[in-house]
């Protein structure tokens, strides 16, 4: 048997459980040490003062933005070159796997440029106040500079994940991160760069990861990639489009939704800037794990849809909001109870604290409802149905979340600020659940036409 047959027939013949859980367990560790090197940011900048810890929570939407345009080009690549393994079309794969990689290098060559004429209404606009801004404009300035290797290292990350290869794409990931942990202690206290250490270690380790993805991705049974291979034809950019503009709603608006509540919180000081912001770090932590879950999910979903294997597709989709659930229904009590220690872990300030676990006490009341809220997105993404998965990717962070974030600090005042994200959960589970449930019923429809026709 061909080496690459061997992820084609585990991910559509495998027991489910098992499948998963060897997929998500490296894209699980992947997504948490990731997480982990944002929060050490964010813990060792905490040790500086309060307007360093906000800057850098101001800064992380444009980071979103640079994780967007990547998760665009590696999520529609990545599921187009899934479904294309899963119907055995491995030329179209190789194609896309070039495309999608020039196009994401070209894009943040683009976010650097425009970022750094931009810098200083850029970081206004994303919510510093007077006293953040020099910070904001320190960290930012340097991060922009990583903006093509970020971008570049997303798309090979995903189009490994997506051929069913996550432990390779893991060891490029995890090990950027582990440096990015080691360097930050190092630089921002050691050498007492303060926030500007902070912004190096991300670029440097950042990187680093790219270049050991570059090498990772000519291991194992991951298609090379060859730039000769690069296709701009409308064919390639149509299911760039169609696989990736999910991502990009979902990054965009999560991007939007903290500029908001950057600008809105920045009225009531900068203690509710940096409170909420470590929240948010926070809940990124928790459901790291839920996308990681998703995203060793996606590739047996991927070729098992190319292969026409619906009911299984349904199966291993259930089996994944179930086990999510559980696992956030267990964060929400642990965090519910200690949210108070937690939150001072990060800064030692009352102000933030007071603010912070507040927060975060009402945000884990709906963490049980995110499993099938963020999976359901996924599965609609990967099956190439990206008005369904556009709707649910705008929800949580955009549809609700903009006009709430507007509304409900203006009416209640601080309060409101606190409950304006468990408030939008809980309306984009409301949502979810009957377009995921329509959505499961219509393939199990066309798996029983097909049945019917074949049989004829």
């Amino acid at each position: 048997m061909h080496p690459h047959q061997d992820n084609y027939t585990q991910l559509t013949t495998g027991a489910i459980p098992s499948v998963i859980t060897r997929m998500a367990v490296p894209t699980i560790i992947s997504m948490l040490v990731t997480s982990l090197y944002n929060i050490a940011d964010t813990f060792f900048v905490g040790q500086i003062d309060t307007q360093s810890t906000a800057a850098v929570g101001v800064v992380f939407s444009a980071m979103s933005i640079i994780h967007a345009v990547g998760f665009f080009f590696g999520h529609g690549s990545g599921n187009f070159i899934s479904r294309t393994l899963g119907a055995k079309d491995r030329e179209s794969a190789a194609r896309m796997s070039a495309t999608g990689f020039v196009y994401a290098i070209a894009a943040g060559l683009i976010i650097t440029i425009v970022g750094e004429w931009l810098l200083t209404p850029l970081a206004v606009g994303l919510g510093s106040t007077p006293t953040i801004l020099p910070y904001a404009e320190q960290y930012m300035a340097i991060i922009l500079l990583g903006a093509p290797v970020m971008t570049g290292g997303l798309v090979l990350n995903n189009q490994m994940r997506f051929q069913g290869n996550a432990s390779l794409a893991m060891v490029g990931i995890v090990s950027g991160a582990v440096l990015n942990v080691a360097l930050d202690p190092l630089l921002i206290l050691g050498f007492g760069w303060g926030i500007v250490g902070a912004a190096w270690a991300t670029v440097i380790s950042q990187t680093f990861s790219f270049l050991l993805l570059l090498y990772m991705q000519r291991r194992g049974d991951n298609i090379r990639l060859d730039l000769r291979r690069f296709t701009p034809s409308i064919k390639y950019v149509r299911e760039i489009v169609a696989g990736g503009t999910p991502s990009l709603t979902r990054q965009s608006l999560g991007c939007v939704a903290t500029i908001l509540l950057n600008v809105v919180a920045g009225v009531y000081g900068d203690a509710a800037i940096a409170a909420m912001s470590i929240v948010s770090r926070i809940t990124f932590v928790i459901f790291s794990v839920i996308i990681g879950l998703g995203q060793g999910f996606q590739p047996l979903c991927g070729f098992s849809f190319g292969a026409g294997l619906y009911e299984r597709v349904r199966r291993a989709f259930w089996f994944c909001v179930r086990v999510g659930t559980i696992f956030l229904t267990l964060c929400a009590i642990f965090l519910f109870v200690f949210s108070t220690p937690v939150i001072a872990i990060f800064r030692d300030d009352p102000d933030v604290i007071r603010i912070g676990s507040e927060a975060l006490r009402y945000q884990v009341l709906v963490y049980p409802l995110g499993a099938l809220t963020m999976l359901s997105n996924m599965f609609l993404q990967t099956v190439r149905m990206p008005w369904r998965a556009n709707i649910l990717a705008a929800a949580r962070r955009g549809l609700f979340f903009i006009p709430m974030i507007l509304i409900l600090p203006s009416c209640l005042a601080l309060y409101g600020l606190v409950i304006c994200q468990p408030v939008c959960d809980t309306l984009a589970f409301i949502v979810t659940l009957p377009v995921i449930l329509y959505s499961l019923r219509t393939m199990e429809q066309h798996a029983k036409r097909k049945a019917a026709n074949s049989d004829s």
